[in-house]
């Protein structure tokens, strides 16, 4: 499991022209799920994601989690993290879970950072999105789940 984590100021989701989520301070998540992932690869993310220290504390360090400031999360799902454009020009994306096993693994995702009472707002699974955030620093980090970045 991969993820794109973006400390933002507001973020918001459009699917046809209708929102289907919407987010004040914290985090965007775009999140990305190969063919081995389980529960396992939710459970390192859930937690990696809120607990990241990322924003500023009073003396201005980067020592406070989205726990620490009561944020919210925008989660994406996004299959084009796992791209493969070592060759060619064109990128592979054999390396992204088929739908039946990736949705199920982003709601896991989604279910439970709402269980640790966080507020998520999210696009939709397989559709076209339009993806609106002010990224705050800006502050972007990779995460993934196997550890291989």
């Amino acid at each position: 499991m991969r993820a794109v984590v973006q400390r933002i100021s507001c973020s918001k989701v459009t699917v046809d022209e209708r929102v289907t989520g919407e987010v004040k301070k914290g985090l965007l998540v775009l999140l990305g799920v190969t063919h081995d992932d389980t529960s396992k690869d939710v459970d390192y993310m859930v937690d990696k994601v809120v607990n990241l220290r990322i924003f500023e504390d009073e003396n201005d360090k980067m020592n406070l989690s989205l726990k620490d400031i009561d944020g919210e999360i925008m989660a994406v799902s996004q299959f084009t993290l796992y791209g493969d454009c070592r060759r060619g020009r064109r990128p592979s994306f054999t390396d992204a879970a088929r739908p039946e096993i990736a949705n199920p693994l982003y709601e896991e995702f989604v279910e439970k950072i709402r269980k640790q009472g966080i507020t998520v707002g999210t696009g939709e699974f397989g559709a076209h999105m339009m993806v609106e955030l002010v990224n705050d620093g800006p502050v972007t980090i990779l995460l993934e789940s196997k550890k291989a970045f």
